[in-house]
């Protein structure tokens, strides 16, 4: 499964980077290829200073190794080995009306000291965060994201949308990070469903991300904005900061068992505010915002 699944992210990464650079029409990806001491390493792509995108990445990674005594105490488990690939990705468009997109998705291992595999799943998924709410953009992104679910199962949307809902969730602004998509996480084998039926899914949510962004973009970027607009763009840039380094699980996993940290902070956008206490106009188009991601919504049923 770890074969398999590693030569699917790597022929996305593919995809996805080839995409983003026929739309920026200017910039292209630099790849990083590292090796990491313990084992293991990765393709980190970055792209920046284009036309469209200010600066994103799409990295590949797969390391393997003895489990950091901080991991076992998370997982409960004791002197085991572990093995974990994934594609994560996370874009920063220059225009503030285009959002940011951020995506993952990723398969783990856990061995017993005689090299028996203990446990195993998949994790993942995408989820969009605006600086400007264009309720057509919400709904055309998570129609993708329910499509894709219903293939599978049709509780599915519901339940990893809320997921998403609740995991991107700034607790110490007591707002969301934007306006979700799908997160899942621990897919294991069970008397219902097989790895490989959790794999099919999973790659299914994958193939799905170009159709989700690509045409936001498209419909987004030649848009006129002004400075206002840029440094609102900024501002909430500073959330998607805080949430990243404070909550997101993923960089204190990397951060832990000693990662790359280039690629773990390659999500960090190049321009950011903190000004203090700022809030927006009433009725404004940012107070718009700040209401939907204080008060998440159903977008394929509003």
């Amino acid at each position: 499964m770890k074969d398999l699944f590693y030569t699917y992210i790597l022929n996305l990464q593919n995809r996805i980077t080839s995409a983003l650079e026929d739309i920026d029409g200017k910039a292209k990806f630099h790849e990083d290829e590292w090796q990491r001491e313990e084992g293991g390493g990765g393709k980190t792509r970055v792209i920046e200073n284009g036309n469209v995108f200010e600066k994103g990445g799409v990295n590949v990674s797969a390391v393997h190794g003895s489990l950091p005594k901080s991991m076992q105490s998370y997982f409960k488990v004791e002197n085991c080995g572990f093995y974990a690939c994934g594609l994560s990705l996370v874009i920063h468009p220059k225009n503030p009306f285009v959002p940011t997109v951020h995506a993952n998705w990723r398969y783990f291992e856990m061995f017993d000291l005689s090299g028996k595999m203990i446990d195993q799943w998949f994790g993942g998924g995408l989820d969009l965060t605006p600086y400007y709410l264009f309720e057509d953009d919400a709904k055309h992104f998570h129609q993708v994201c329910k499509t894709g679910c219903d293939k599978h199962d049709p509780e599915f949307y519901s339940k990893y949308k809320k997921q998403c809902d609740d995991y991107f969730w700034n607790h110490h602004r007591n707002e969301g990070r934007g306006i979700g998509g799908l997160f899942f996480d621990y897919l294991k084998p069970t008397a219902n469903k097989s790895i490989d039926q959790w794999h099919d899914f999973v790659t299914e949510v994958g193939d799905s991300f170009l159709d989700a962004y690509l045409p936001i973009v498209k419909k987004r970027k030649d848009m006129p904005y002004e400075k206002h607009h840029r440094d609102w763009q900024e501002i909430r840039r500073g959330r998607y900061v805080e949430f990243n380094l404070v909550h997101d699980k993923g960089t204190l996993f990397g951060l832990k068992t000693n990662g790359r940290i280039e690629s773990i902070l390659m999500s960090l956008p190049p321009h950011v505010q903190w000004r203090y206490d700022h809030q927006p106009e009433k009725n404004s188009p940012e107070d718009q915002l700040i209401n939907v991601l204080q008060h998440p919504k159903d977008w394929i049923n509003t």
